[in-house]
């Protein structure tokens, strides 16, 4: 129990001391380290988080804008008159000795202590339920925070989902080809140049003023999405990438990730096509709730968010191969190359369902 002394003293920095249990660690995170807290009862009431600042170094930013969101949320659901509102948002504690600051710095690490969400569920399977159910909450989020002016929250992750950003890297990767590699992909190379210029589509809509800047959640796996017993919606969760941006990141890496019939890494191309059944229904979600504040632009650029965001891939895990993958884990020498050519794949699968993609948004 010698390790749980330290993080008493870490949560002890959020709650008095006298009320902290347990501490367990908790989920399957992949870059956060959790922990869940429970009062001298054996009730667990709070989430303890170490936030990996290797992949976040704005912890300022980051926590700054959860604070921001969630005080955004819990008024908009006080003037709804929501009955449950305390499993319908995520709420950061303040420090006990320190109230305009939500994150502890231990001198090494950063933490935080969020309340925990009881009798919830995420659903790791995605059926036409649970993608509808995704997409009306993703849409929901995105419209609950639309009031945001732009300007008040900050990028957690600089150029993020920046596509000017991402083809400087590639083409910095090939400048210096530092693993000899950029020989054996010259024809990735080309079917990237010759859609470059249709993949810059939403920064000139952006500086013509017809694509504007909303808060987006920037990672929306329906994994991301808590459901109560009942399968019902209780709320967005992982805020860490929630900051200004466009709404086709957003319902593009859902369609990227959620409506491919194969995993992003696929080595047999054959196998990789879209799954219109889920594409349909996250739509319809996502248009249920999301359709009371998108602009005409926003609504007919929906599919195309999904052709954006895996191009935008491609050309990061053709970018990593070049580099000598440096930045995505890899489990064989070339598989960011077997990443690539299948996310290429892909895309190809969504030009080819365009159309019909498209003449649901209408």
């Amino acid at each position: 129990m010698n390790s749980t002394l330290p993080m008493k003293q870490i949560i002890s920095q959020f709650i008095p001391q006298e009320s902290i249990g347990e501490i367990q660690p908790f989920g399957n995170g992949h870059i956060n380290d959790t922990y869940a807290v429970t009062d001298t009862q054996g009730v667990r009431r709070w989430i303890l988080q170490r936030v990996n600042h290797h992949v976040f170094p704005r912890i300022e930013v980051l926590q700054r804008n959860v604070a921001i969101v969630s005080e955004t949320m819990r008024q908009r659901l006080e003037l709804e008159g929501e009955p449950d509102i305390e499993r319908k948002y995520l709420y950061f504690y303040p420090l006990l000795n320190s109230l305009e600051k939500n994150y502890y710095y231990d001198g090494e690490s950063y933490w935080r202590v969020c309340r925990f969400i009881p009798e919830s569920m995420s659903m790791s399977e995605l059926t036409p339920e649970a993608a509808r159910f995704a997409g009306e909450a993703f849409g929901r989020f995105e419209e609950m925070l639309s009031g945001i002016p732009e300007g008040v929250l900050g990028d957690t992750i600089i150029d993020f989902h920046s596509m000017p950003f991402r083809l400087r890297q590639l083409k910095e990767a090939v400048e210096k080809d530092p693993v000899g590699r950029v020989a054996k992909v010259q024809d990735i190379l080309e079917e990237i140049e010759k859609r470059a210029d249709k993949m810059l589509i939403q920064e000139r809509l952006h500086e013509e003023g017809k694509l504007p800047k909303r808060t987006i959640h920037c990672d929306t796996k329906v994994d991301n999405v808590l459901f109560d017993k009942s399968g019902c919606v209780l709320c967005v969760v992982d805020w860490d990438t929630v900051m200004p941006g466009y709404i086709l990141s957003d319902v593009g890496d859902f369609i990227r990730t959620g409506v491919n019939l194969a995993p992003e890494d696929e080595p047999d191309l054959s196998k990789i096509g879209v799954n219109m059944t889920i594409y349909k229904a996250f739509v319809e979600g996502y248009l249920s709730t999301a359709g009371k504040f998108l602009n005409p632009t926003e609504r007919s650029l929906i599919a195309y968010g999904g052709r954006l965001m895996t191009y935008m891939q491609t050309v990061r895990f053709l970018a990593d191969y070049i580099d000598g993958d440096k930045y995505f884990k890899v489990h064989h020498p070339e598989h960011n190359l077997q990443r690539t050519r299948a996310q290429l794949r892909y895309l190809q699968c969504l030009e080819e369902h365009a159309e019909e993609m498209e003449a649901l948004l209408k």
